[in-house]
């Protein structure tokens, strides 16, 4: 970790003034505590539920996909938006390329006749569900183009595991084209197995046991998915990289180098189509060969069988392969002191169809933030730091507004980023959040001051609550208890954080709430504004409430004197890593050994049905001992140096520039951890 932690603590000392004022720097002076109060009750007064849902009625109005008239008519009015409330406001454009259907089709080849209507029907109950003109009809983005026919294999949800299952039932799909249900992993991982595999298309559908009626009423009656809706979504590689396919690592800017389609990496190899459970229906009814096992079983009201055959499946997609321009609005308001540290807010703006809730849900509340800080600061309550608020584009296809502004910026993202705070979709219920570890505490101080409008509780409080509740075992339960904290999850990918997390080391934050709103509408002609208002957040509470929350974590960011990142959390978190990490081993070395014992005593073939077609499992190669002495020795410097930095930063009396030499200490630290050539 090259010492970050060490550093810091010397650093800290070196920085101590016996001259200093008196005042403890636990994230704020005390007089900073208190104006930070006056701040946010000032803050609370001015956000207005009438402004959020007025700001969702008015941008989830019309399909609103990249590329779109509507998108671009919504950029215009926040940048209009933005500047009204007091920010500095621009478009920053970039250009993506963009697939988008030219024909779709699906159908039998064999044993029944049915042909797939890939539609979602108007819905009377939801007017705004029937802008067929402006949808993007259900499609994988970034799917290759093809035409092929071939027996359908069932693969549940077509990950490694399913694979390994599938060869020891001595099925293989090479050839052949695969089925598979949405859940156990991204979407993105599903074809791409698929073809290493050596299958030549695959079918994703919402299977009604993870996405239906065996969840609940579907819509327009409940949340759930109806028997029509897609989950529409991108299928690019975005593990390898995300944002534009063709320009790789740097801006997609006007005039940029592009690299041959045919050399991008991270597009399909196959074609692949999503489908609802009606279409999905016939072919999976058509299948014979053996039953499928039983944690692969949906609820639809038949037999489950995996092929191969006999029903054969014609698969035909072409797509248009466009550049089109991606805009970013980018609004900032320059901090009062520190005017060259950034507090960067961003959302996307995006959708597949309608939107309402993803991402509309949290652009809302992301909007009444900006309107709430900018009329504090025409009243004299301007931040000391800049605050970035960044409403993205193109980030349903593969981050692209998000990334190619990173890529495009990086050097200036490097020195002067403090923190990037994001959010997405939202709805009803729990508080979500994950981030950086050094900022754990931070997150519980700030959880801890919203109250929650169902419960009358702090949204920490119920946050802790439903873990406890919900945790596996008495244990475990008596340990979140104890805590009276939550811990922050670890951020994959999948949102606008993940270039300036992943890519430059900044310190990040994705939040949100959920776990009481359903999730059918995700991704489909059916996330709309009258879906929102009857099932998601009815009254627009949580709304506010995510408004509260980011808002806090923003505005404490932009004023603390010293910033709150804390290593007592980041040292626990890399601790139970590799504790973690270790255990897996022994468990794996034991397991490995126990595992080649029962195929060398052919039990597997002697509990086999043999009626039943069985290639029993090959014997694994034994688990070697590593030396783990390096990580442990690293792990107890971190845990020192972390100690000794806790105990310090309560008491120390620094002087301003000194406070100045510090937090850019504190903000630069998580950016050493990251490998020059990024992770392999």
């Amino acid at each position: 970790m090259k010492k970050t932690f060490v550093v810091l603590v010397a650093a800290l000392l070196l920085l101590v003034s016996a001259d200093a004022p008196n005042e403890t720097l636990l994230g704020y002076s005390p007089s900073g505590t208190i104006l930070q109060k006056k701040a946010e009750t000032r803050y609370d007064q001015l956000l207005e539920v009438s402004a959020i849902e007025s700001m969702m009625k008015h941008l989830s109005a019309r399909p609103h996909h990249l590329g779109s008239p509507y998108q671009k008519s919504n950029v215009e009015y926040l940048l209009k938006k933005y500047r009204e409330w007091g920010f500095d406001a621009r478009i920053d454009t970039f250009y993506a390329l963009f697939p988008t259907p030219k024909l779709r089709l699906l159908e039998a080849a064999s044993v029944i006749k049915f042909k797939a209507s890939l539609v979602e029907p108007t819905l009377k109950e939801d007017t705004t569900s029937g802008q067929l003109s402006e949808q993007l009809p259900p499609y994988n983005c970034y799917s290759a183009d093809g035409d092929v026919t071939g027996e359908l294999v069932y693969v549940n949800y077509g990950i490694p595991a399913d694979y390994e299952q599938l060869e020891q039932m001595g099925i293989s799909v090479k050839g052949k084209i695969v089925i598979a249900r949405y859940g156990g992993a991204w979407r993105g991982i599903k074809p791409r197995l698929a073809a290493e595999y050596g299958a030549i298309g695959c079918l994703i559908y919402s299977d009604p046991k993870e996405d239906g009626y065996y969840q609940g009423d579907v819509y327009p009656k409940g949340a759930f998915k109806n028997e029509h809706g897609v989950q529409r979504g991108s299928v690019m590689d975005m593990p390898l990289y995300p944002g534009d396919p063709q320009t790789p690592g740097y801006g997609a800017v006007k005039g940029a180098k592009r690299i041959d389609r045919a050399e991008v990496k991270t597009l399909m190899k196959i074609p692949v189509l999503p489908i609802s459970y009606a279409d999905a229906k016939p072919f999976l009814a058509a299948l014979a060969g053996p039953v499928a096992p039983g944690n692969w079983r949906g609820a639809l009201p038949f037999t489950y069988h995996v092929g191969p055959g006999p029903v054969k499946v014609h698969l035909k997609l072409e797509f248009n392969w466009d550049i089109v321009p991606v805009y970013d609005v980018v609004a900032m308001m320059k901090g009062s002191e520190l005017p060259d540290e950034w507090i960067i807010r961003g959302n996307h703006l995006d959708a597949w169809v309608m939107g309402a809730d993803d991402p509309i849900s949290g652009q809302a509340a992301m909007l009444e933030e900006a309107r709430a800080i900018g009329q504090m600061a025409k009243e004299g309550m301007r931040p000391r730091r800049t605050i970035v608020y960044c409403s993205w584009d193109g980030e349903e296809e593969g981050l692209l507004g998000s990334t190619e502004w990173v890529e495009t910026n990086k050097n200036e993202l490097s020195k002067k980023a403090v923190v990037y705070i994001n959010t997405d979709a939202t709805g009803r219920g729990f508080l979500g959040v994950g981030g950086s570890h050094t900022l754990e505490q931070f997150v519980n101080e700030v959880a801890d001051d919203v109250i929650d409008p169902q419960t009358k509780v702090s949204i920490l409080k119920r946050r802790i609550s439903h873990d406890a509740v919900n945790a596996s075992g008495m244990k475990e339960k008596k340990e979140i208890l104890a805590s009276s904290a939550i811990k922050l999850g670890a951020l994959g990918s999948g949102s606008d954080f993940s270039s300036f997390y992943q890519h430059l080391g900044i310190p990040a934050l994705d939040l949100g709430f959920g776990g009481e709103s359903g999730g059918g509408e995700y991704h489909s002609a059916y996330d709309t504004y009258e879906m929102f208002c009857r099932f998601k957040d009815p009254r627009f509470v949580y709304e506010v409430v995510l408004a509260k929350t980011a808002g806090r974590m923003t505005l404490r960011m932009a004023n603390a004197q010293v910033l709150p990142f804390r290593y007592g959390d980041f040292y626990s978190t890399v601790n139970d890593y590799a504790s973690e990490l270790i255990k897996q081993l022994d468990d794996m070395r034991f397991s490995t050994e126990i595992e080649n014992k029962l195929i060398l005593g052919k039990h597997y073939v002697h509990a086999n049905d043999p009626t039943l077609t069985f290639v029993p499992p090959t014997v694994k190669e034994d688990v070697p001992y590593l030396d783990f002495a390096t990580l442990q020795n690293a792990l107890a410097s971190l845990k020192k140096s972390s100690a000794e930095y806790e105990s310090l930063i309560g008491d120390v009396k620094l002087l301003p520039t000194s406070v100045n030499k510090l937090n850019n200490l504190l903000y630069q630290s998580e950016k050493q951890l990251l490998f020059a050539n990024g992770l392999p």
